[in-house]
């Protein structure tokens, strides 16, 4: 057989830039959704049931458009478990940490992932960059350590909780990717989800967690588990199916800018001169990597 080459990626469409940006505003949410949830339920079940809720809301969503195929589930079992259990070992891990470190922090410490996806997606996937592409990797790169960096001492176990955190979801996006890209997307969306909050099911239970939540706590769990899971994830795996790895971790890099910007609204945090530096620079990089070549 005749080997075909590994295609070089084209930039981003203006549609897909725009899903991305909307991607960005959830995803900058993340910590800030965990940190408002642990005042009212505990973490080891919380994430039970922001997981449990996006489940049912997207089972739903596919029984009616009669596009839910159990059988899939099936078919691909060890894949969907193998996720299932990073993505939630992730996300409860992200939950725990909230005890230890601040939303703003966490948010800025989870931004390691690019460096894990960046890794999976050129030595695992074979993702080819151009050199504008490259040279924008780095600089938003760069951009993301100039805002991340604070003085202080980072070995501590909410910071490392987070990084593992970090770890494991990027190598859940390098297996959907790899294995999950050809699959319909609401057998892989579902499937996801259902295999995910299954083993955080075995998590909550294990630890003998489960608890009843309060009617306000349901409400927040509600919410949480509609913007932060159904809507923010499926707006990833779409933009993933859309972007090779690489480009979708680089674009992902402006999240450290939205989180600065929350830091200001929320928690009246000025940005630094450091902080807008490095936004600068995560911009400038993730214009290279989108720009259309004339």
């Amino acid at each position: 057989m005749t080997a075909t080459a590994t295609p070089v990626p084209r930039p981003a469409t203006t549609p897909t830039v725009a899903l991305m940006a909307v991607l960005l505003l959830f995803d900058s949410l993340h910590f800030v959704f965990a940190k408002l949830l642990h005042a009212y339920i505990s973490p080891a079940v919380s994430v039970f049931y922001v997981l449990g809720i996006s489940t049912i809301e997207v089972g739903l969503f596919a029984l009616v458009q009669k596009r839910l195929h159990l059988g899939a589930l099936k078919r691909h079992f060890w894949f969907f478990l193998a996720i299932g259990f990073l993505v939630a070992a992730s996300t409860n891990i992200n939950y725990e940490a909230m005890a230890f470190v601040d939303p703003g922090t966490a948010s800025l410490l989870s931004q390691t992932s690019i460096l894990f996806g960046l890794g999976f997606g050129v030595l695992w996937l074979r993702d080819r960059l151009t050199r504008r592409q490259i040279g924008g990797a780095l600089l938003a790169t760069a951009g993301v350590f100039v805002i991340s960096f604070q003085p202080g001492d980072y070995l501590r176990l909410g910071s490392l909780m987070v990084v593992g955190s970090a770890l494991m979801y990027a190598l859940h996006a390098a297996l959907a990717k790899r294995h999950g890209d050809a699959m319909d997307f609401l057998d892989f969306f579902f499937g996801r989800l259902l295999f995910t909050t299954a083993v955080l099911f075995c998590f909550s239970a294990a630890r003998g967690a489960l608890a009843w939540p309060t009617p306000v706590a349901w409400a927040l769990l509600a919410m949480v588990g509609t913007v932060d899971v159904a809507l923010s994830r499926a707006l990833y795996y779409v933009a993933l199916r859309r972007l090779t790895m690489s480009m979708h971790t680089i674009i992902l890099t402006l999240t450290p800018i939205l989180a600065v910007c929350w830091s200001l609204l929320f928690f009246r945090v000025t940005p630094t001169p450091a902080q807008l530096a490095g936004g600068a620079a995560i911009v400038m990089g993730v214009l290279l990597v989108t720009r259309k070549v004339r």
